[in-house]
């Protein structure tokens, strides 16, 4: 079976995750970012259904009790969630796929789909982190000093993914990010399930 990767990418606020990611499928047309699902009002910027499924709580309760999500977290008093089906969906269809998420919902992912790739995206500095999410003025100053305070904690759990991008240099950052993309994609088991006929006639063995 041609299964499609899956990648967890994992950061704070003000890292600069989505700005990579954006960069990078604009480069590989091939992969699709999961859009989640979330109880946050929306920023001026953002669009329903392109950034994220906005929604009410009552009906992401109602979402979360029939089982539709993969992973689910509340994070800084949002509920978020990744559409179980959409996932399964891509990966049978042969897709890569990159699902941005918070620790709780990758450390969900990764039980269900211990064969996903996660990559933690770090700051270069807590006052550089800090810096970026003022200059980008989504959000008020109560609520970015919060998200710097869960950054403390957030950071901890790098130590848990397979790769670590430190995003001083934002080029350098989303070539390192290219990299692991197309590393996973060479692995052993991975051209295995696509080239399937090819290994056969070769005499390759996947035992």
């Amino acid at each position: 079976m041609n299964y499609g990767n899956l990648f967890i990418i994992i950061a704070p606020s003000g890292v600069g995750k989505s700005s990579l990611i954006k960069a990078l499928t604009n480069l590989h047309k091939d992969i699709s970012v999961s859009i989640s699902y979330t109880t946050r009002k929306p920023r001026p910027t953002e669009k329903n259904g392109f950034d994220y499924h906005f929604i009410e709580i009552d009906e992401f309760q109602k979402m979360h009790n029939d089982k539709v999500f993969l992973e689910s977290a509340n994070v800084h008093g949002n509920f978020y969630g990744t559409s179980k089906d959409f996932i399964n969906h891509q990966i049978s269809k042969g897709k890569d796929i990159i699902v941005e998420i918070d620790w709780q919902g990758a450390k969900q992912i990764k039980l269900q789909y211990p064969e996903a790739t996660s990559i933690f995206i770090l700051p270069p500095s807590i006052e550089e982190m800090r810096k970026r999410l003022i200059k980008r003025a989504q959000d008020d100053l109560i609520t970015i000093t919060r998200r710097i305070n869960a950054a403390t904690t957030e950071i901890k759990y790098a130590k848990t993914c397979e790769y670590i991008i430190v995003n001083n240099d934002f080029d350098k950052a989303l070539s390192d990010l290219i990299h692991i993309i197309n590393a996973t994609k060479l692995k052993f088991q991975v051209q295995a399930s696509k080239n399937v006929e090819l290994f056969t006639r070769l005499g390759v063995t996947t035992e």
